[in-house]
């Protein structure tokens, strides 16, 4: 008999003796969550149900921002679960949104809409796929505040734009057309995979004086969304989309005071 196969299979035998620590589980089990949802949202959109696909959408986005945060309170990071959470991302934010909107209106012009789906989907990969890489590239200090363009939930939220519009108040026919639902996939897929800096709210520090502002709207959003979801949902993507230009403006001023520094040095 092989000595080498009586020697791996020793090794597999020890493997499965070895007991993994939950800290390095319950992250995995956050993202495949998040992936769960994504998925099911696709089926929600076949099924003709926008208001569950929309929801799902969003619940995915909430896990997503949940497993990193999990992971890094429980010390259970792992290269693993790094690589779940980026495939999870694919399907999630860039497939599933560009599912939903192909059934939900842009299968009115069936070639030229699944087109821009797969615009959606595509530039989703490029982008995450970019992100990954970039984890091992030294950052200059001003980049350390910023997304390298629009992060994959907040693209699948701006690209299922229309249909959260149109859920909020069902008479606006005209959130249902084709080339405004296609204008939000190709400027979600567009602002995915470009090099436009975007706000990294978890690295935005908040004076003193304005933290009880901010708690306070913070408290009665979240009650909104208890109460009118989708108005809450509706304007919440607007507000995001209305700091894109201040994260543009605050990204070039912390670049400019930053060659000033090293011209003086």
């Amino acid at each position: 008999m092989d000595k080498n196969f009586i020697h791996r299979d020793f090794i597999n035998k020890e493997r499965i003796k070895e007991a993994l620590p939950l800290r390095f589980i319950v992250p995995n089990i956050v993202t495949l969550c998040s992936l769960s949802c994504g998925v099911t949202a696709m089926r929600a959109a076949v099924l003709g149900n926008w208001q569950l696909a929309g929801f799902l959408i969003f619940i995915a986005a909430i896990f997503d921002g949940l497993d990193g945060r999990i992971a890094r309170l429980m010390s259970g990071s792992s290269k693993f679960g790094a690589e779940l959470d980026s495939l999870s991302d694919f399907v999630s934010f860039g497939v599933s949104p560009a599912f939903v909107m192909y059934f939900y209106s842009l299968n009115e012009y069936p070639k030229f809409g699944w087109i821009l789906a797969l615009m959606l989907a595509i530039c989703c990969a490029l982008r995450l796929a970019r992100f990954n890489t970039m984890l091992e590239v030294e950052h200059k200090p001003y980049w350390d505040y910023f997304f390298t363009g629009i992060p994959a939930p907040a693209g699948a939220m701006v690209a299922i734009f229309p249909l959260v519009l149109s859920l909020y108040d069902t008479s606006f026919s005209w959130a249902k057309s084709f080339w405004f639902s296609a204008f939000f996939v190709v400027f979600s897929a567009v602002f995915m995979a470009s090099r436009i800096p975007t706000i990294c709210v978890k690295k935005v520090k908040v004076k003193t004086a304005f933290v009880p502002v901010l708690l306070l709207a913070t408290t009665l959003y979240v009650g909104m969304l208890f109460v009118e979801f989708w108005l809450a949902i509706t304007l919440g993507t607007v507000c995001y989309l209305a700091f894109i230009p201040v994260g543009i403006v605050m990204f070039e001023k912390m670049k400019h005071k930053y060659k000033e520094q090293h011209k003086e040095n």
